[in-house]
């Protein structure tokens, strides 16, 4: 099956709220090698001005994947995720994502772009607080390899 141009701009249901706690953040901050000290110890986030733990600024693919499964896993969409090569990721931040935050996180096919028998499959994923509040937007791109079928009715 190869992906389905007519999802283009389909927008899925939100995720499962995602709780930020301390814990994800000190080991993702690990994970990822970030030191600074707000991403480990509350009192040096609340010297910066937050309430708790700043997680950093790539954290938000971790909601934001939990947002992308929808999309992914979605048969009418049409990805075989054995076929896919990440191409690209981009975060625009819009206030930190905190220690205690309850975020929602909810993804749209923004753009299918077909590549001979393959195609490009760009998600975007706003996550906001309960208020509606906008944290992060992450966009991604995936290239959707054909299978051999498709590959040689493209040649």
């Amino acid at each position: 099956m190869s992906v389905n141009t007519a999802r283009e701009g389909h927008q899925y249901p939100p995720a499962e709220p995602y709780q930020v706690s301390r814990e994800a953040v000190r080991e993702f901050a690990v994970a990822v090698k970030a030191e600074h000290r707000a991403h480990y110890e509350v009192d040096a986030a609340e010297l910066l001005g937050h309430r708790d733990l700043v997680a950093p600024p790539s954290f938000a693919v971790v909601v934001a994947q939990r947002a992308e499964a929808a999309a992914i896993e979605d048969p009418e969409l049409g990805v075989d995720f054995s076929r896919v090569v990440h191409a690209d990721e981009r975060f625009s931040h819009h206030s930190p994502i905190l220690a205690g935050d309850t975020l929602h996180a909810q993804v749209t096919v923004d753009r299918i772009r077909v590549m001979g028998a393959g195609a490009m499959v760009t998600t975007k994923v706003e996550i906001t607080t309960p208020e509606g509040d906008l944290r992060s937007t992450v966009t991604s791109s995936l290239l959707v390899r054909a299978d051999e079928e498709n590959e040689e009715a493209a040649a």
